[in-house]
């Protein structure tokens, strides 16, 4: 296509030469105006057939005739490139769509970013990181194509809170949905459509107005997130506790530069750790990892948990270590080999 765009400047380019020849021959030649040799270009190129501007002669005819084979193959090759640039641009947009289809129909376990907003866009980039799977819809028609051509995303131009939007986005097997819509009616709508699509789906809203969390959890939403709260927290602790912030930040986003990450793990009840204590588990002496918390099911969080505490399947382990170690711990706290 880019090679496709560049032979078609080049051809317009060639054409105003052949203009500007065929201008500067017939004033030279014949002895015309500069206009008059314009005028006649013009209506020579454009077949038109107005007639001669003044009569011409026998070297003037010659050289008409040259301007006309050499301007009207230019038109036609222009023309042509033109039309096959329109047909591979509809094909490509064709085949995209097919393959962004294909792609969605074999999703599971994903999340559905429902508005690519400035936090649909940033929570798309983080999920980008670890990598998971996950699809956008998003309302606007150029922002979804923008994103397309930006990313690698699987961005679709849809209305999140129609049903069948949602159940073209695999709801029924998806892990998680972000309701970012740009207006907190539209968020409610989201949570409550998904919800009723999938009782089990985690869902977590975006909500401008305090009055719109309470609708938003009943609709169904299992956590409200507020952008502006967020921001205000932020800033005071930054005040407050900038050591403890920047060292969050740290793990959170600069993670690979640290070299540690914080990671939240469950224990499989088929795993190897099932009824270990946190100290016989190994964890932290052999794998060198932290365990900073322990949430078990029904249960308030237990932090900073004894070398005592028992491990049991269901837990949540909310961890920090090198990725390499996170990763063979994620694998030991899996089900049994």
């Amino acid at each position: 296509m880019h090679v496709l765009k560049k032979n078609v400047w080049f051809l317009l380019a060639a054409l105003l030469l052949v203009v500007f020849i065929g201008t500067a021959g017939f004033h030279y030649i014949e002895h015309w105006s500069w206009f008059d040799g314009f005028y006649m270009v013009l209506t020579t190129l454009t077949t038109i057939g107005y007639g001669e501007v003044h009569p011409l002669s026998p070297v003037g005819r010659y050289f008409n005739v040259a301007i006309i084979i050499v301007g009207v193959g230019l038109g036609a090759m222009i023309i042509g490139a033109l039309g096959q640039a329109l047909v591979e641009t509809e094909f490509d947009h064709l085949l995209g769509r097919r393959r962004m289809e294909r792609e969605i129909a074999k999703l599971e376990g994903h999340y559905i970013i429902c508005g690519a907003g400035r936090v649909g866009y940033a929570v798309a980039r983080q999920l980008e990181k670890r990598p998971v799977q996950f699809v956008v819809l998003e309302h606007s028609a150029e922002r979804a194509e923008r994103l397309r051509a930006e990313t690698n995303w699987l961005v679709v131009h849809a209305d999140a809170t129609q049903e069948a939007q949602l159940v073209a986005a695999r709801i029924e097997h998806a892990a998680g949905l972000v309701a970012a819509a740009s207006t907190d009616a539209a968020n409610t709508y989201i949570v409550l459509t998904a919800r009723s699509l999938n009782p089990g789906l985690k869902i977590i809203a975006r909500a401008s107005e305090e009055d719109a969390e309470k609708h938003m959890r009943t609709a169904g939403a299992d956590q409200i997130v507020s952008p502006y709260n967020f921001a205000g927290f932020r800033i005071a602790e930054a005040f407050l506790r900038p050591n403890v912030v920047d060292f969050l930040e740290l793990v959170l986003q600069h993670s690979t530069e640290l070299g540690l990450e914080l990671e939240e793990l469950t224990i499989d009840p088929r795993s190897v750790y099932v009824g270990q204590d946190l100290k016989s588990s190994g964890i932290r002496q052999e794998l060198g990892i932290t365990v900073l918390a322990i949430k078990r099911p029904g249960e308030v969080m237990n932090y900073s948990p004894s070398p005592e505490a028992q491990l049991l399947g269901g837990d949540h382990l909310i961890v920090m270590g090198a990725p390499s170690r996170l990763r063979k711990l994620e694998v030991m706290a899996g089900a049994k080999k």
